[in-house]
């Protein structure tokens, strides 16, 4: 599925996705947080706290878009990589939230205010998109193909997003109206 509209915001993605690559590996003394990242052929950790303990130790790895033979349609695998370092990174690692539905919206959150307007609807995509297909049509058992259509724009404002704990302590989350659990 490819959507015109989706190139340039994409391309920007893509530019800034490499900016906070470069910035997550970067030496220390040159500025940067000198996390040294290794790519994968399995899914890497379990849980969470085994990634948090690994950028503890300024350290990190991803799984390989490469091993799961779902190459994506505008970014390279090399591309890919580096934006699933930073999103585990700056979305998941600075919040210390896991891997399921609610951690992926958080960390789509917090990750989200990293990127322009342009490219936030690229990562919107990427990972509420993802998400979304994963735990509601293929009910969690394996990822999604990777697209390359945008959701529409109300799904990428930050400002949408409405958090909310039932009295049982369930959180749930809305945006644009919808609600999920």
């Amino acid at each position: 599925m490819h959507d015109r509209h989706a190139v340039a915001a994409y391309a920007a993605f893509r530019r800034e996705t490499v900016r906070q690559y470069e910035f997550l590996v970067g030496p220390a003394h040159f500025g940067g947080l000198g996390i040294a990242v290794r790519v994968m052929d399995a899914d890497p950790y379990a849980d969470a706290a085994a990634m948090i303990d690994d950028l503890a130790q300024r350290k990190l790895k991803v799984f390989a878009t490469a091993a799961t033979d779902n190459p994506h349609p505008y970014l390279t695998a090399a591309e890919n990589d580096m934006f699933r370092a930073v999103h585990d990174a700056f979305g998941h690692g600075s919040i210390g939230q896991g891997f399921d539905g609610h951690g992926e919206e958080a960390a789509w959150l917090k990750h989200s205010a990293m990127y322009s307007p342009l490219a936030r609807r690229a990562l919107t995509t990427e990972t509420r998109g993802q998400n979304c297909a994963m735990l509601f049509h293929h009910r969690g058992e394996r990822f999604a193909e990777q697209k390359a259509a945008l959701l529409p724009a109300v799904f990428s404002d930050p400002r949408t997003a409405q958090f909310a704990r039932s009295a049982s302590g369930r959180l749930s989350w809305a945006v644009g109206g919808a609600r999920f659990r």
